[in-house]
């Protein structure tokens, strides 16, 4: 696959669990911004950057940068708070999505999230997929996400 699919097929998947919740999802007009898509989360609207995790093993590597061909060679630039909100990221091999704030990938290039323990048994400082799950982490913030599956449908 080229990476416009990947990307293509990244941004579909996220758009759909994203919408599963019951979260109204918006994409700019235009390409080329630095986010894919906008959360309407009731009480605040995140914008959000859309990227294709790959599975290393027992790792799922999300990349928090973006890079482009110049006549110099790849110029590759971090996400910023002022820029994104937050970056989601999609595995085709585990098919799940995931949902990191930019505060914990400010100015890095990835983050690195392990699906199972590590061989040298270290628990501190490691980012559990789990923790990053898309749906767990929209369900448990607080405010209006956390009660989403309460709401009842249509006009009462």
């Amino acid at each position: 696959m080229t990476t416009d699919q990947k990307g293509a097929i990244a941004e579909l998947a996220i758009q759909l669990a994203a919408t599963k919740l019951g979260i109204e999802v918006y994409k700019p007009v235009a390409e080329g911004g630095r986010y894919d898509m906008i959360f309407d989360l009731e009480d605040r609207l995140l914008r959000v950057q859309c990227k294709w995790a790959t599975r290393r093993g027992e790792v799922v590597v999300v990349m928090c940068q973006s890079a482009r061909r110049s006549a110099d060679g790849f110029i590759r630039r971090p996400y910023t708070s002022e820029e994104v909100d937050a970056i989601a990221a999609y595995n085709l091999e585990l098919d799940r999505c995931f949902f990191i704030p930019i505060a914990r990938v400010e100015g890095r290039p990835e983050i690195a999230l392990c699906l199972s323990p590590c061989l040298n048994n270290q628990k501190r400082r490691i980012n559990w997929a789990d923790d990053f799950d898309l749906t767990a982490t929209l369900t448990r913030q607080p405010g209006a996400v956390a009660q989403l599956g309460e709401r009842l449908p249509g006009r009462q």
